[in-house]
């Protein structure tokens, strides 16, 4: 008997509004807007950088091989109250890949996107899952960046020595681990059709042990429908990355969340994240979780996001 699997909450939600941000090379970024829109024309608060009668502002950065569709259930949740704007990075989803790929870039990216589609002075949260969060650590001295961001979420993420510190091989730490996850990270094979036994291996190096198998399906389709040269790409950047300097500039208010059993980026980054930001609202790690926290904790995650809305855009609101 085949057992049909309902992938109801993580498939990907139909945007209210659709637009193209230009990133500073002319690499055009998907973009998608979620929720209710304010109308065009209006100016923010000048005191609380918000748009009079618009719906609080939440801005998703998705991770490595993935796309908006990751954001689904949080997209779901708050669409009905917040504007979300969620975005494919650069070779991921429906945004073209680039010749060159580097943190820089990422974070023009995310500039491009807040400049697209938040009012001058209007504030958002952003939320960043592993490359997400990434690239909000890049883009932590950026001027739109600091214009826009109200407070931040990392999920799941690191800022220095992901590959060195993943735990996704399963030998003692050294530099036979390092090279070994180097090359299996930055693969150029194919990952090929959502089988058995591709579920098992993503399961395995990106999710918790009790992960519901809806979910594993949800992040299976979703990884494997990444161009494998982007994912080569993308891979190498992430090896050489070196963003610790940028947490120290990421002078707003940021919360930070992971899975105890995370294999990608282990609990010892997210710790090292805490201790270095400047206005660090929390530290949750989540007992028994991996990698995709935003898919294997959907409501947690959620209602971070919600709380900093509520604490750092809607209270200055009503001040």
């Amino acid at each position: 008997m085949t057992t049909t699997i309902d992938l109801t909450p993580y498939a990907p939600p139909v945007p209210a509004r659709v637009l193209t941000a230009r990133s500073a090379d002319g690499t055009e970024l998907h973009v998608e807007v979620h929720g209710p829109d304010s109308a065009p024309g209006n100016a923010p608060d000048s005191a609380h950088g918000s748009v009079p009668g618009a719906a609080p502002a939440v801005v998703l950065a998705h991770g490595w091989t993935c796309s908006t569709a990751f954001w689904a259930a949080q997209i779901r949740a708050l669409s009905a109250d917040h504007r979300v704007i969620a975005y494919d990075q650069r070779g991921h989803g429906r945004t073209p890949a680039s010749a060159a790929c580097s943190a820089d870039l990422l974070a023009d990216d995310l500039e491009a996107v807040l400049t697209a589609t938040l009012a001058p002075g209007e504030r958002a949260v952003i939320a960043g899952h592993s490359m997400g969060g990434m690239t909000i650590m890049a883009a932590s001295a950026r001027p739109a960046f600091r214009d826009h961001a109200a407070a931040v979420l990392l999920c799941s993420t690191g800022s220095s020595r992901l590959v060195a510190e993943s735990t996704v091989v399963p030998i003692r730490a050294g530099r036979l681990r390092t090279w070994l996850t180097g090359h299996i990270l930055g693969s150029r094979a194919p990952l090929g059709p959502v089988t058995p036994v591709a579920r098992r291996i993503l399961k395995y190096a990106t999710m918790g042990a009790g992960s519901a198998p809806h979910m594993v399906e949800a992040c299976a389709r979703i990884v494997h429908a990444c161009p494998r040269r982007v994912r080569h790409a993308w891979s190498n950047v992430l090896h050489l990355l070196d963003l610790d300097h940028a947490v120290r500039e990421l002078r707003v208010p940021a919360a930070v969340i992971v899975g105890s059993a995370d294999r990608m980026t282990p609990p010892v980054h997210s710790r090292r994240i805490a201790e270095a930001l400047p206005q660090c609202v929390g530290l949750t790690e989540l007992p028994g979780l991996g990698h995709m926290t935003p898919v294997e904790a959907p409501e947690l995650v959620t209602g971070t996001i919600r709380d900093l809305v509520t604490t750092h855009i809607a209270m200055k609101e009503g001040a």
